[in-house]
C-alpha cells in the first residue's frame, strides 16, 4: 500500500460527514446546508460521486463553476472534502457515441442508461472518456485548499461480456498462458469437446446450452477482477501525477460484492475505505458491523481505515423487501463499533435526501422532514461526541490498531470457485461459510484478523480455513509451515479439494490438507435441506458430511447412527493431529451455530487464546484499540441489561477515573483510556477472567 505522509489522522480528528451533492439542490438549500453541517459537527464532505453529467454535459464541454461554488463553500466552512471521479456513472452522450462501451449482459443482452454503472471497463472509448474527466478534475483542484483525498469512481463491481470483452480476455489470456496448448491443458479442453485450435475461438463465458467450463469461469473472473484494477489504475496514474500529495482511495462494498480482490485493490490505495451495509435488523446485524470493520482492518494491513458510507437511520432488509427504521441508539452504537475496530472516522450515504430520484428513500443525514427530526439530531449529538474524541484518531507509526491472535483465511478465488454450478452442493458457498465462524467468534468474545492464503500467518495463534476449495502447492506449503512453526490451523470440509486452477487433487478430498490433518476424505455426503445429523458429543450438524478415515489423527467427534446410510457410525466427523508443537482440527460437517462456537472455543482453549476477559461475548463486545501510545477498552453493550466490566483507566465520555470495573448501560457504550503500564500480560488476563 502506498504511503502518504500527508494524511496525518492525529492531526485531524476523527471524520464525520457524508456523501453530498451539491449539484442536485438550489441555492437556498445549499445555504441551508452549512449551517445544518456546522451544527452537527460535519467535518467532511464526498462530494461529485455521480455527477459526470453535471460536470461535462457534452464532450469535452466542461461545467466546473457550480463545483468551484461548492468547494470554496464547503472549505470556508471548514469542511473537508473528498472528491470523487464520477467514473461510475457515465452520461448519457457517452452511451450514444460510444454503444461498444455500454455493458452487456451473459445473456447478450446489451443494456442502456438510465441507472448507475452502465459502462463496459473493458471498453477503451469508456476508459478513455474517464481518463480525461479525471484529469480535468486533477488540474481544476490541485491546489484548492478543501481538497483532501481523491475517490477514485464508486464501488468497482460492472462486469460485462461482448465483443470488447472478448478482445481483452483473449489478450489477457495470452500473457498468461503464452500458448493455446498451455490453455487447453489447464482447462482440460478435451472434456466435451472444446479444445481450442485459434485464439478467436476463445470468448468470455456467456450462456450456453449446459454447465460452462468451471476452469475458464475463474479465470474470467480473475481477467474481470484485473480489469477493474486497471480501470482503477488508470485514474490513480493521473491523480498521483497531478496531485502527488494527495491521498487517494476507493470504496470497497463489503462484504456481499466479489467482482474485484479486495486483497489487491487494498495494496494500490493511500487509504482502504469501505460502503457497509448491515441487512440483520435483530442482534446479528451488531455481527454484520463487526465483521466488515475486521475485513477493512484487515485489507488496510491493521491500519486505520475510512467508513465511507453506512446508513443512518435505516437497515435495509432487502430480504424482506423493508427499509427498516433503526432503534434509538443503534446507530451510535455501530459507528462506535467500526471505530473501535480500526477506523479513523464515519460517513454516511447521504447528507440530504433527494425529492426524486432511484435512491430518494434511502437514509440521509438529513431527511426529507428536515433537521427536526430524530434521524438529524441523532446525527447531531453522534457528530458533537465524535468531535470530542479527537484522540482516537492519533495512529502509531507502526503496527496495527487492534491487536488479533485468530484469522480467518479470505480469498476472492474461494467464493468464485464455491459458485460454480458443477459442485456438488450448493451449501458449499465461501460467504455463508466464513461469516458464520467469524459471528461464532465474536459471540464468544473474540476480535478477528481476516488473512489471504498468500499472506504472513506467523503472526496468529489460530488460522481458520472455511471452504477455501482451491489451494496452490505454494499456498499448501505455507500452511504446513505455519503448523509446524507451533500454529494452530483448523480446516472445514472441501477445502483444498483443487488445485488454482479448480482440477481436483486425487487421492483424498481436501488433499491439499490431508496429509497434514492425517485424514483421508473418501467420498462426500451432501444433506438434503431440513435433514439434521448429531454427532456423539451431542453437536448437531447439517447440509453437509464426508466418509473420512483418521488412520493419524485423534477422533473428537464421530458420527452416529442417525446420520446418512453411506456414513458409518462411529466414523470420524472432526479429528484434531499435533505436528510437531502446532495442531491441525479437520471438521467434515457444518455444525449448527452453538456446536460451532462451542468448538472453536475447544480450538482455541487449545491454543491459548482467550477473550479480552470473562464477561466478553454474548452481545457485550469488548476490543482494545490503539492510537498513538494509548490504548483504550471500548466496551459496547448490545444487550438489554447493564453489565460490568474490569477496566482500570479515564473514561472518554464523562472524564471520570475508573478503578477495578466499569458498568456499561443496556444499549450503552464506554471507551477507557486504560493507565499507561507495563504492557499487558497473560498473567493480567487471566486476572480479569478471575474478576
Amino acid at each position: 500500500m502506498p504511503e502518504i505522509e500527508t494524511l496525518r489522522l492525529d492531526d485531524s480528528g476523527l471524520w464525520f460527514g457524508g456523501d453530498y451533492n451539491p449539484e442536485q439542490w438550489d441555492t437556498a438549500t445549499l445555504a441551508e446546508d452549512v449551517e445544518l453541517m456546522t451544527r452537527a459537527h460535519v467535518d467532511t464532505a464526498t462530494v461529485g460521486v455521480f455527477a459526470w453529467s453535471s460536470l461535462e454535459p457534452r464532450p469535452g464541454e466542461y461545467r466546473l463553476d457550480w463545483l468551484d461554488e461548492a468547494l470554496d463553500r464547503l472549505h470556508a466552512a471548514g469542511v473537508r472534502v473528498i472528491l470523487a471521479t464520477p467514473t461510475a456513472s457515465p452520461p448519457p452522450w457517452l452511451s450514444r457515441l460510444h454503444p461498444e462501451a455500454l455493458p452487456i449482459t451473459e445473456d447478450g443482452v446489451r443494456l442502456l442508461h438510465g441507472s448507475r454503472d452502465t459502462y463496459n471497463p473493458a471498453a477503451p472509448a469508456y476508459r478513455a472518456a474517464a481518463e480525461r474527466i479525471t484529469r480535468a478534475l486533477a488540474e481544476r483542484y490541485r491546489d484548492h485548499p478543501a481538497l483532501a483525498m481523491w475517490h477514485v469512481h464508486n464501488e468497482y463491481g460492472t462486469v460485462s461480456y461482448g465483443p470488447e470483452t472478448d478482445r481483452a480476455f483473449r489478450a489477457w489470456l495470452q500473457e498468461r498462458y503464452d500458448d493455446l496448448d498451455a490453455l487447453n491443458a489447464t482447462w482440460n479442453t478435451a472434456f466435451w469437446s472444446q479444445g481450442y485450435a485459434d485464439w478467436q475461438d476463445v470468448c468470455a463465458p456467456q450462456r450456453t446450452q449446459y454447465l460452462p467450463n468451471p476452469s475458464h469461469l475463474l479465470d474470467f473472473r480473475r481477467f474481470s477482477a484485473d480489469v477493474l484494477l486497471e480501470c482503477f489504475r488508470d485514474q490513480a496514474r493521473i491523480l498521483r501525477e497531478v496531485t502527488p500529495a494527495v491521498p487517494l482511495t476507493t470504496n470497497f462494498i463489503l462484504p456481499t460484492w466479489n467482482h474485484y480482490d479486495a486483497w489487491a485493490f487494498a495494496a494500490e490505495v493511500d487509504v482502504v475505505a469501505i460502503d457497509h451495509y448491515p441487512s440483520d435488523i435483530g442482534p446479528r446485524g451488531e455481527a454484520q458491523v463487526a465483521f466488515g470493520a475486521d475485513l477493512a482492518r484487515s485489507f488496510a494491513g491493521g491500519r486505520p481505515w475510512l467508513l465511507m458510507e453506512q446508513a443512518t437511520s435505516l437497515t435495509y432488509d432487502y430480504a424482506a423487501g423493508r427499509f427498516v427504521p433503526k432503534a434509538p441508539g443503534r446507530l451510535r452504537r455501530n459507528t462506535h463499533q467500526y471505530i473501535s475496530r480500526g477506523s479513523f472516522g464515519s460517513l454516511f450515504f447521504q447528507w440530504r435526501a433527494p425529492l426524486v430520484g432511484a435512491e430518494f428513500f434511502h437514509s440521509a443525514m438529513v431527511p426529507h422532514v428536515g433537521a427536526d427530526s430524530r434521524g438529524y439530531r441523532e446525527i447531531a449529538a453522534l457528530g458533537a461526541e465524535l468531535a470530542g474524541l479527537a484522540e482516537l484518531a492519533a495512529s502509531p507509526a507502526s503496527g496495527a490498531v487492534v491487536d488479533a491472535r485468530v484469522a480467518i483465511v479470505w480469498s476472492a478465488d474461494a467464493w468464485w470457485a464455491s459458485e460454480t454450478r458443477a459442485m456438488p452442493s450448493n451449501d458449499i458457498a465461501f460467504l455463508p461459510a466464513v461469516t458464520a465462524v467469524h459471528e461464532a467468534l465474536w459471540a464468544a468474545g473474540h476480535t478477528v484478523d481476516i488473512v489471504s492464503p498468500d499472506g504472513d500467518l506467523s503472526g496468529y495463534d489460530v488460522v481458520l480455513v472455511p471452504s477455501l476449495i482451491p489451494v496452490s502447492d505454494e499456498q499448501r506449503t505455507r500452511f504446513e509451515r505455519f503448523v509446524r512453526a507451533g500454529g494452530h490451523l483448523a480446516v472445514w470440509y472441501l477445502s483444498g479439494t483443487t488445485d488454482e486452477h479448480l482440477r481436483v487433487r486425487t487421492g483424498s478430498f481436501s488433499a491439499a490438507f490431508a496429509e497434514l490433518a492425517g485424514i483421508r476424505v473418501e467420498e462426500h455426503v451432501p444433506l438434503h435441506p431440513g435433514i439434521g445429523i448429531t454427532l456423539d458429543d451431542g453437536s448437531h450438524a447439517e447440509a453437509w458430511s464426508e466418509v473420512l478415515q483418521a488412520p493419524d489423527a485423534e477422533i473428537v467427534a464421530a458420527y452416529t447412527d442417525d446420520a446418512h446410510p453411506v456414513l458409518p457410525a462411529g466414523s470420524p466427523a472432526i479429528t484434531r493431529r499435533e505436528v510437531g508443537s502446532g495442531v491441525v482440527h479437520y471438521i467434515s460437517t457444518r455444525l449448527d451455530a452453538a456446536a460451532l462456537r462451542a468448538h472453536l472455543e475447544r480450538i482455541l482453549d487449545g491454543a491459548g487464546v482467550a477473550a479480552p476477559t470473562s464477561v466478553a461475548g454474548d452481545g457485550l463486545e469488548i476490543v482494545r484499540r490503539r492510537a498513538g501510545s494509548d490504548i483504550y477498552l471500548y466496551v459496547l453493550n448490545h444487550t438489554d441489561e447493564e453489565r460490568v466490566v474490569p477496566a482500570r483507566g479515564v473514561e472518554l465520555l464523562t472524564a471520570a477515573e475508573v478503578e477495578g470495573e466499569i458498568a456499561v448501560a443496556a444499549g450503552g457504550l464506554r471507551i477507557v483510556r486504560e493507565h499507561r503500564t507495563a504492557p499487558r500480560t497473560d498473567t493480567d488476563t487471566a486476572a480479569d477472567a478471575g474478576r
